[in-house]
């Protein structure tokens, strides 16, 4: 590259995305020219903001001597995409700084400047300080106390702070920080200020999956997650390949609405591990049938109002047997197994299953004048077929608790289970309710 152009890129940072042969939007080229310590990037999926950050993260590294630059998300793999766009800016540039190392996890730079990218643990950041650029990819699902960890970082340095995200409710510190009145400067960017997501494309999401998802996944606000009957349900995602154990599965039947099912692993610690689901619309039974039957010798709880459907499975050669079908206790079971760390949900396997946590709520009290107390039955399909599997293999904790408690109590009994205490080592948190 010659020296002129090189000039340029370190004037504009835009610049550096023209040489990978993107024409940036114009949100990203005020965000690149920007100069504050604190961003905070709100914008909707498929928007460009991971493309935009790693222009800003190889000019860092590139025309500041010495820097060091972190890029954090949950899982290494999410930090990893940003960081490929990382190299792939470099090559664009034609590689203008020897690397001194290079890997699909660091690029070391012969100015001294790093770009490291790291998963979200606090373990395996604490020891870092003089950072100049730390980046927060999918910020609004980094926990709380991970965020704290991680601004003494910039104490010394006075570097910057740039947090990016599609929202997550409103809850955790993303959005306490967006709705605050902290020295951030704030990028709310919908799908509308992104030329390459089409109207077309708008209208049938909303058609497949809903206003709420929308709202949250396009036009970027945070809407979806009050009164959330698993507000945490996040937390049971892991990039850990599941043990061995035994097969198991949930099905909630369906024709207009979805047909749902999802399987997994029961480990010998009593761990439940999801690892797929199916979720389609006016689909005869017997083509689920064949479609489950190929994963093999799974037990099956299912929703026991489908008495013909589980007859059918049957015949198919499937073991299904009805599971028990008390929403407030199959709440209170799973929401266990989610405080005990005893749910464990493969990344990427089940996203039905991740949507509706994320929508399925309890009425507002409008509602509740008319529809009772009990959550929106809207998005809980996948949602109730995890419930009946989870009542299924834990139908001992599920009889002791109906034994000693009424709906009524199992609710508030529910409510106060986080603030508990826990439980034994051999018992989910929940079943302090018997």
């Amino acid at each position: 590259m010659n020296t002129n152009r090189l000039l340029a890129c370190a004037l504009d940072p835009g610049l550096i995305l023209k040489a990978r042969g993107l024409n940036p939007d114009p949100w990203q080229r005020q965000l690149l020219l920007c100069r504050d310590r604190q961003l905070l990037l709100c914008c909707s999926r498929q928007s460009g903001k991971s493309t935009a950050v790693s222009a800003m993260a190889y000019h860092a590294a590139l025309f500041h001597p010495n820097a060091l630059v972190l890029l954090l998300s949950p899982s290494q793999r999410q930090s990893a995409e940003i960081f490929r766009k990382v190299l792939q800016a470099d090559e664009a540039l034609d590689r203008p700084l020897r690397a001194v190392y290079r890997s699909q996890l660091r690029l070391e730079l012969a100015n001294g400047s790093r770009v490291l990218c790291l998963p979200g643990r606090e373990e395996t950041i604490r020891s870092f300080s003089g950072v100049n650029l730390l980046i927060l990819d999918e910020a609004a699902r980094v926990h709380d106390d991970l965020y704290r960890s991680v601004r003494p970082m910039l104490a010394v340095s006075g570097g910057r702070l740039v947090a990016l995200s599609t929202p997550f409710g409103r809850r955790g510190w993303f959005y306490r920080e967006w709705i605050g009145d902290g020295t951030w400067r704030r990028f709310n960017i919908s799908w509308r200020d992104c030329p390459r997501i089409s109207p077309e494309f708008i209208a049938e999401e909303r058609r497949a999956l809903g206003d709420a998802w929308i709202a949250q996944e396009y036009d970027s606000t945070f809407t979806t997650l009050e009164g959330l009957v698993y507000p945490g349900f996040d937390v049971a995602l892991t990039d850990q390949a599941p043990p061995s154990g035994k097969l198991v599965g949930g099905i909630d039947f369906g024709w207009r609405n979805p047909f749902a099912a999802v399987w997994g692993v029961l480990d010998s610690n009593n761990v439940l591990w999801i690892v797929g689901e199916r979720y389609c619309r006016s689909t005869p039974l017997h083509d689920h049938a064949a479609t489950l039957k190929v994963l093999g010798s799974v037990r099956w709880y299912a929703d026991p109002a489908g008495a013909t459907e589980i007859s059918e499975l049957r015949f198919a050669g499937l073991k299904v047997q009805p599971a028990d079908n008390a929403i407030r206790l199959g709440i209170a079971a799973v929401t266990g197994r989610l405080q005990s760390g005893r749910l464990k949900v493969v990344r990427g396997a089940c996203p039905q299953l991740m949507r509706e946590a994320s929508l399925y709520r309890y009425p507002s009290p409008a509602e509740q004048l008319h529809e009772g107390e009990n959550p929106v039955d809207e998005e809980n399909h996948a949602l109730a077929a995890l419930r009946y599997l989870v009542a299924g293999i834990d139908a001992r904790y599920l009889a002791r608790v109906r034994k000693n408690r009424n709906d009524d109590q199992i609710l508030d009994d529910l409510n106060s289970t986080a603030d508990a205490g826990g439980t034994t080592k051999d018992e989910p948190p929940w079943t302090i309710l018997s």
